[in-house]
């Protein structure tokens, strides 16, 4: 028995110690560099194999010549970081085998990075193939094993720019059809999707001719063919010929979202429109789902990357919706503002941004749609600012400062500098907006105007004097929105320039940040009522005014909860890209009943309110009736799918790279909620249960190479904290107990004593 036990005991610890390789590789951000597609359809084709063929393949090819790699660490073992790394990188996939690679081989390197490593070896030549490997050694003395053999393709032109993949199509199925009787079916694919249609049909001459309708609303059992806005309904008539063949319904450009400065879709792909439903008339045999196939155009996206259930049905159908918004939108490749002009927006971008990090693993789309628009700016003031939020985000959640460095004096212009006056404000209504000025942000229009939200006034049916989406936002000369702005772009302007050594715009980026709050404060604060005023020589206070600098964290600690009423009696007066910042601000205050009260709303301003009206992506607008001409497939209205993951479950990059991990949960009233969202580390796994005031229980699962800190809810003064049944160390933070974890799974109990 005792030598049962002890080779049981030998057997676990020999199991533990045991090296797993290092997994999941990447290459300059792309996990799948080896996959190649045919017309859209992923395929097992190798990439050295691609050229043998006479098929049109698309691949993701890498353009950088010294390209960053990365890798997941895997260990069984608790608390584990990496030590060490050994790439071997080659030509040839023997090479590897044998241990001879003839491109680089960086020996043992003492090193924690495992997600940005730069490549170090000979120049890398343009459309060839290479093979690499990577194993690892870790703080508890384990060597790994090699990793298995990753190959990526370089491009015909190393010109540094960000690879991504290629568009993929899928065939979707109906989820019911159903006869309409006289030679009419009713076919539902149970969500909206960009795509076109293939129909399986059979005739007995070549004179029978169908007729297609496609639509995104349904009305009384039938497609709408009057929806309004931009909701769209198309008619197609297709003739037959005689026998049975499979048909390609050809989608026709519109020439508002085909126009210059809109994405168009690649030839392999063809044009896509978004649709729900399909009505065919003229076909009297019943159809079958395998007769009417949906070609779904969408980014690769894995739905099992990120899940999230609650103990709210509302919460979890809110989360469902904006995250498959996230894989339906991206249908272009690069992120667009919607159907309607397909054109790239800074603020759909920076939403899309994070709600496509917390749920996929995958980054490239972000960068590539990032630096577009470096080069390609729109009008509004804040959203040129957005540009270096969007670049610290990228960096954030990639540990990859490529970025950062090919594009730090753009970003710099970004801040918009040049328009400051005396009184330490930016504003873009006093004639400093010179071409110099726009020529450095590459803006190609005559000049930048303060947005604060859109649409800034008036509604269908209403009048302009309507307050709009912008809470009846009064501009002045020196608005607060825009100087909020301002102040967020010039601190992260300070932490880009330290990562890129540059600690003299460091410090005077700090410093310029620095006074640009003190002065909002001095200068557009409210000193009676503790609210922010929308500007000078204004008394008006919209919604907007106090959500920018709470999310920003400008506001004074002394004003916040004054701040936070005053945003609780605004409600949702803002539009669903303004919801992001609003969400953003009322967790940062830790105002977490608010926080769950907007996200699982049932009002007519709601995310469910969206789904109540018939959409399955989230819309542009609130309501059809809040933007005459919104369509249903608007990512900037998707904000929840990142903020559960940030903000309600509190997972967040601490450190770039999610070297750090910050798991901060404001449940309020939840009972329980799980949740696996990716990082460029592994998946993080969180979960909480709890009785209100007496107990709460926080699981986590937190890959190796990363450590953790981890916010508990503060029952009482006094409180007895475990993590793995063991007392431990903690500090307070206000109304948070703070502790710290290494990788691993984890369990956390804090409760108040009896």
């Amino acid at each position: 028995m005792l030598r049962s036990l002890f080779l049981l005991a030998f057997l676990g610890a020999w199991l533990c110690m045991e090296a797993q390789p290092p997994s999941r590789l990447t290459t300059d951000l792309l996990e799948h560099t080896d996959r190649l597609f045919l017309d859209g359809y992923p395929t097992g084709v190798q990439p050295a194999e691609s050229g043998t063929f006479v098929e049109r393949y698309q691949l993701a090819e890498v353009r950088n010549p010294r390209p960053f790699l990365g890798w997941v660490v895997n260990s069984r073992q608790p608390n584990t970081l990496q030590t060490a790394y050994r790439i071997m990188l080659a030509t040839s996939p023997r090479m590897l085998d044998d241990g001879t690679p003839d491109m680089w081989d960086s020996g043992r390197t003492e090193s924690d990075n495992s997600v940005a490593v730069p490549y170090a070896g000979k120049p890398l030549q343009p459309a060839t193939v290479y093979y690499w490997k990577v194993k690892t050694w870790d703080n508890h003395g384990v060597e790994s094993g090699f990793s298995a053999i990753r190959s990526f393709a370089t491009a015909a032109q190393l010109d540094g720019a960000t690879a991504r993949y290629p568009l993929q199509v899928s065939d979707e199925y109906p989820v019911s059809i159903r006869s309409l009787g006289d030679g009419r079916s009713f076919v539902d694919f149970g969500k909206d999707a960009f795509g076109r249609l293939k129909l399986t049909l059979s005739s007995a001459n070549d004179t029978d001719t169908v007729t297609v309708h496609l639509g995104e609303a349904a009305k009384e059992g039938r497609i709408d063919p009057a929806p309004g806005g931009t909701i769209r309904y198309a008619v197609y008539r297709l003739p037959l010929m005689a026998g049975t063949h499979t048909y390609t319904v050809k989608i026709r450009p519109d020439k508002r979202n085909t126009e210059a400065a809109a994405i168009l879709m690649p030839a392999y792909t063809g044009e896509a429109l978004p649709f729900r439903y399909c009505e065919i008339e003229g076909y009297r045999p019943a159809l079958k789902p395998v007769d009417v196939v949906r070609q779904a155009v969408h980014y690769p996206f894995n739905e099992t990357a990120a899940l999230f259930h609650s103990s709210d049905s509302v919460l979890n159908q809110v989360w469902e919706l904006c995250k498959y918004s996230v894989k339906a939108t991206s249908f272009a490749g690069t992120y667009v503002d919607g159907d309607r002009e397909r054109i790239p927006y800074e603020a759909d971008a920076l939403i899309n941004q994070l709600c496509h990090y917390a749920v996929d693993r995958e980054y490239a789309m972000a960068r590539h749609s990032h630096e577009y628009l470096i080069l390609h700016p729109t009008w509004p003031a804040e959203w040129i600012m957005q540009s270096v939020l969007m670049a610290w985000a990228d960096y954030l959640y990639t540990g990859n400062p490529a970025s950062l460095q090919r594009f730090y004096e753009d970003l710099k212009a970004k801040a918009l500098s040049p328009l400051k006056e005396p009184n330490g404000l930016v504003s873009t209504r006093t004639g400093k907006q010179t071409p110099a000025l726009l020529q450095s942000i590459h803006y190609r229009g005559k000049e930048l105007r303060d947005i604060v939200d859109w649409p800034q006034s008036g509604i269908l049916g209403l009048e302009k004097s309507s307050p709009g989406e912008a809470d009846g936002f009064v501009f002045t000369d020196y608005n607060t929105v825009v100087n909020a702005y301002h102040y967020e772009a010039l601190r992260l302007l300070s932490l880009i320039a330290g990562v890129l050594g540059n600690t003299q715009d460091e410090a005077s980026y700090s410093e310029e940040a620095g006074r640009t709050r003190e002065r909002i404060n001095r200068l557009l604060l409210d000193k009676k009522s503790g609210i922010y005023r929308d500007g000078i020589d204004t008394d008006h206070s919209a919604l907007h005014a106090a959500m920018f600098p709470v999310a920003f964290g400008i506001a004074p600690d002394k004003n916040i909860k004054r701040l936070c009423a005053f945003m609780r009696s605004r409600g949702l007066a803002c539009s669903v890209y303004g919801s992001q910042f609003l969400l953003e601000a009322v967790y940062n205050a830790h105002d977490a009943a608010y926080g769950l009260a907007l996200l699982s709303s049932t009002g007519e301003r709601s995310w469910y309110n969206m789904l109540r009206a018939g959409s399955t992506i989230s819309m542009e607008a609130w309501d059809n009736k809040y933007k005459p001409n919104q369509d249903w497939n608007h990512a900037w209205g998707s904000a929840p799918a990142n903020i559960i993951p940030r903000k309600l479950m509190g997972i967040e990059p601490l450190e770039p790279g999610f070297r750090k991990i910050r798991i901060k949960p404001q449940p309020d009233t939840l009972s329980h909620a799980t949740i696996k969202t990716p990082s460029i580390r592994g998946d993080i796994h969180v979960s909480f249960t709890q009785r209100q005031g007496e107990i709460f229980t926080l699981e986590t699962d937190i890959p190796a190479n990363a450590v953790a800190e981890v916010w508990l809810p503060r029952l009482s003064a006094k409180y007895h904290l475990t993590i793995d049944g063991i007392p431990c160390k903690s500090t307070v933070n206000g109304d948070f107990v703070v502790t710290e974890a290494g990788s691993g799974k984890h369990r956390f109990v804090i409760e108040r004593p009896q």
